[in-house]
């Protein structure tokens, strides 16, 4: 079958760590897999303002997969939803708070606002270098709207957390983000790609997928043709057999055919 959607994840993967904006190459990509009639999809844990911002010479030609799947745009609108339980996005941002030894700041993500409780560790910065709309708040009964991801950022890295918050927070999905981040939200990129198909009237076997990181599983697990990054851990890397140091090769031969 064709393929009619490309996801791709963004941090570690089309924008590997340390690189602060895409280049023209991808940019030429996307545009070409618009002409053919293919979307291109960026599917990320960052908000709609921030993606679009990251993309905007073809945001026109992009749908976009926000929050991690909880918050789903096209043509500057949100066309799903998939917010947490609000009692439980609270308990999980209290729990990250207080439990993370004074070494992390919270975020929880609204449809196109982030909510932020920090400490100042360098989220509020991040925040800001990403183009992300933000508040900061105090405790999250502040947040007037439905909440589609919690996540804690941890200066200092991830690894002395992975064991205190993964395993307790399953229920809602929750995983390393990479470097700084664990994510928990009801939906995933796997429930995002889904929703996406279906209001698209795309069949999850006519789509391309990008990951580097335990958050992108559950998206690649769904998709006719997954792609994993070298960089990715050795348990990644045996999970799916095609691998690339960049989405750009692959594309490239898959416009050239």
């Amino acid at each position: 079958m064709s393929i009619k959607m490309i996801c791709s994840d963004i941090d570690g993967t089309l924008l590997q760590y340390g690189r602060q904006k895409l280049e023209g190459e991808i940019f030429d990509q996307i545009r070409a897999l618009h002409d053919r009639g293919i979307l291109f999809c960026p599917a990320s844990g960052r908000q709609y303002t921030s993606l679009r911002l990251l993309f905007e010479p073809v945001a026109d030609c992009c749908v976009f997969l926000c929050e991690n799947g909880g918050v789903l745009f096209k043509d500057e609108q949100c066309i799903a939803e998939n917010p947490m339980p609000r009692a439980l996005a609270e308990e999980i941002a209290r729990d990250m708070w207080q439990n993370s030894d004074g070494r992390g700041e919270v975020m929880l993500s609204g449809q196109n606002c982030a909510y932020l409780m920090e400490r100042g560790l360098g989220m509020l910065g991040r925040i800001r270098f990403i183009g992300n709309r933000y508040k900061v708040i105090a405790d999250p009964s502040e947040i007037p709207e439905e909440i589609v991801k919690t996540s804690v950022y941890l200066h200092e890295g991830v690894e002395k957390y992975v064991d205190r918050f993964v395993p307790r927070w399953q229920q809602a999905n929750a995983a390393v983000a990479g470097p700084f981040w664990i994510d928990t939200t009801t939906a995933n990129k796997g429930i995002g790609v889904q929703s996406l198909c279906r209001v698209l009237g795309i069949a999850p076997d006519e789509v391309m997928a990008f990951g580097d990181n335990f958050n992108d599983v559950s998206m690649l697990d769904i998709v006719d043709t997954p792609y994993i990054m070298d960089s990715a851990a050795p348990a990644l890397r045996a999970r799916y057999p095609l691998h690339t140091p960049r989405p750009e090769d692959v594309l490239r031969d898959f416009l050239a055919k």
